[in-house]
């Protein structure tokens, strides 16, 4: 099949224009479904329709504008999965604005989210064959070895030098082609390069490594200050820098957002990301550490909030989709690679959550009142969704996830933790409570330490780790906008429910329903 001819099955497989013969509030044939042109959107109020009607229209110039992209070839500048709150040029209010003071408004949007409870179920998920995975990822399992060495904790392997060993080995990386700060890291090891080189016979080898854990979620929970606790532990060592996001974003050519798609990031330069730590362990290998330095088993971590939820690429990659769910999920490439791995995963109130990354990443005009109106907004949209799709389907729909105003859908902690765990082990993963982290961060770093086994601590170097001050708290502009307004909690704390007492009942752990103080189990 050409280039061309694939593209045109993207779009006889994806359709996303919006029918003639449908009303302007069918999202969903913009959402990959046949509709029934007989059938309308059942809105519980006329004022309703006419709400959405401006937002509709602008999501039909939206798709529009994407599919002249798709056709003429030109992904580059194609919008991919930008910010939730980028929205607002698109979303026209209409003649009747959403009256928070109103009870018609207000048992309107709650019948939504009671809709929405009735069709909360979790069904199974089918694995893919790891040779289905090798098949659509070939390059990156042929430099990754399905087995490690045997006497250094942290997964790591020797790969074969080839050609001029005095040319770059970072000329061609892409991270540091699109990321100023990191040039400075890769001149660092330029200058190392050579000497970390190991040769046998006539040929040079170089250690490999990729982490023995993850940081995988979720955004806004605390993972940057558990991130910088866990840096100041002797054992460890991480990328240098958070956050680079390839298992979701670099390895389909995303760098942001709003960019589009750019050439894909090719494994070896992610696995460049951890040369300092693989450097470091080749030196207690070699017994080349410095002196007075004790042999240590040195763990390498990785951080991204985006692992555990963000699979929005994969309508663009995979389009052997059943019922709208994604073939591949992240954790099934990442399982193939590294089946032994370790995964953290740090959660807060999901209601909490969604108005922190409001603020956060919201631009501009931000209130208590706006964030109302967008969390309305989405509730409406997913409620549609599922009128049609499974649960599953709709948390990993992108066009849905690109169209909600807020991102509701990485709120729902449990849908992704089942889908971990189709792959993973329980004892694999280890999920904490940013409530808990926050009041006792002893307790909590202690957690970590056994998780990850790592070895003890001095009590200076224990009171460094957990009394640090906090990373990456709310700033003071977003504080002085104040709290989410109460009506706006309740529907949110109605719509998570579910999902939470899910949540609460596979980690045997009430203090996931977020209705009262910690407990420790």
């Amino acid at each position: 099949m050409t280039q061309t001819d694939y593209k045109f099955s993207l779009l006889r497989e994806r359709p996303l224009l919006l029918q003639v013969e449908d009303s302007p509030m069918n999202l969903f044939a913009v959402l990959e479904v046949k509709r029934d042109p007989q059938r309308r959107w059942s809105a519980p109020a006329c004022f309703r329709k006419a709400r959405l009607y401006g937002f509709f229209f602008g999501l039909t110039v939206m798709f529009l504008i994407m599919a002249s992209y798709i056709l003429t070839g030109d992904k580059k500048r194609l919008l991919l999965t930008p910010s939730p709150y980028h929205f607002s040029a698109l979303v026209n209010p209409g003649p009747f604005p959403f009256n928070l003071s109103s009870a018609k408004d207000y048992a309107n949007i709650k019948m939504v989210v009671k809709t929405i409870a009735s069709k909360v179920v979790f069904g199974p998920r089918p694995v893919p064959d790891r040779k289905d995975l090798v098949h659509s990822e070939p390059h990156m399992f042929s430099i990754i070895p399905r087995k490690f060495l045997p006497d250094v904790k942290n997964p790591c392997w020797y790969e074969e030098r080839s050609g001029n060993i005095t040319g770059d080995p970072y000329g061609a990386n892409l991270y540091a082609r699109y990321s100023k700060r990191f040039r400075t890291a890769f001149d660092n090891l330029r200058n190392t390069f050579r000497e970390h080189l190991y040769r046998r016979g006539n040929k040079y080898y170089r250690l490999r490594c990729l982490p023995y854990f993850y940081i995988i979620g979720q955004p806004k929970c605390g993972t940057t200050d558990l991130y910088d606790r866990l840096k100041l532990h002797p054992d460890v060592r991480f990328t240098t820098f958070k956050e680079p996001h390839w298992w979701t974003r670099k390895r389909f050519g995303i760098i942001r957002l709003s960019e589009g798609f750019h050439d894909r990031y090719p494994v070896e330069d992610y696995l460049d990301l951890f040369d300092p730590a693989a450097y470091q362990i080749q030196d207690h290998l070699q017994g080349n550490s410095s002196r007075g330095s004790s042999k240590r088993n040195i763990i390498i971590g990785e951080a991204s909030a985006s692992t555990m939820w963000d699979n929005n690429a994969w309508v663009y990659f995979y389009d052997n989709a059943t019922e709208g769910e994604p073939p591949f999920l992240i954790q099934d490439f990442v399982h193939a690679a590294q089946p032994d791995a370790r995964f953290i995963v740090m959660l807060r109130d999901p209601v909490e959550r969604l108005y922190s990354d409001y603020l956060y990443f919201g631009i501009a005009n931000k209130s208590a009142e706006d964030f109302h109106e967008k969390v309305s907004d989405s509730l409406q949209l997913f409620e549609g969704c599922l009128a049609e799709f499974s649960m599953r389907s709709c948390v990993y729909n992108t066009t849905l996830n690109n169209a909600m105003p807020v991102r509701l859908q990485v709120g729902l902690y449990i849908v992704y933790l089942l889908d971990w765990l189709t792959v993973f082990r329980r004892d694999q993963i280890l999920v904490l409570r940013l409530e808990d982290h926050a009041s006792n961060r002893k307790y909590t770093m202690h957690r970590v330490f056994d998780f990850l086994s790592l070895g003890p601590l001095t009590e200076q170097k224990e009171a460094e780790i957990t009394k640090s001050p906090a990373s990456n708290t709310r700033r003071p502009a977003d504080k002085n906008l104040g709290p989410m307004l109460p009506v706006t909690k309740e529907i949110l704390r109605d719509f998570y429910s579910p999902f939470n007492e899910k949540l609460a009942k596979v980690l045997r752990n009430e203090s996931f329903l977020w209705e009262g103080h910690s407990k420790h189990t």
